[in-house]
């Protein structure tokens, strides 16, 4: 039978990320559409086995397509509880076209050191992404390992 060999991936949740964030600033228009830029001030992140900050002086950079797509590339920092930096880059897909509903999906690529956290550099994560405005102006990143 077609399919009965599939080696299909399941979704374990790694995390939950409250981002905070400054304003976006207007970057102009490129021949690909136009260009936003968000600090990253800070926030905090929990998971299973996994705990701590999120510091500021990330950035993400977006970039709003023609078909109203929006593609970001978030890079900032995450000290664990025990004093471990994450280097985190999460490229996101969000389509909020009517009449489908929010669709934001992304690739998170977590860099770790040697040691209690490599095998997060060696893992395929997947994640969401919900605005937490206008209660707090921040997002709220899902992170989830495929296994």
């Amino acid at each position: 039978m077609p399919g009965s060999n599939l080696d299909v991936p399941l979704c374990t949740l790694l995390y939950q990320a409250t981002v905070d964030i400054g304003d976006r600033q207007d970057l102009g228009t490129s021949p690909l559409g136009q260009r936003y830029l968000i600090p990253i001030l800070g926030g905090t992140f929990e998971g299973e086995g996994l705990k701590g900050t999120v510091l500021p002086g990330g950035a993400d950079r977006q970039l709003l397509r023609a078909d109203g797509c929006k593609l970001l590339d978030a890079e900032y920092e995450m000290r664990t509880d025990d004093g471990v930096t994450l280097s985190i880059r999460n490229r996101v897909l969000i389509d909020d076209n009517p009449p489908q509903p929010r669709y934001a999906r992304s690739v998170v690529d977590i860099t770790a050191p040697a040691g209690t956290y490599a095998w997060l550099s060696r893992k395929i994560l997947i994640g969401t992404l919900r605005s937490l405005q206008p209660e707090r102006q921040a997002v709220l990143i899902t992170v989830y390992t495929l296994a």
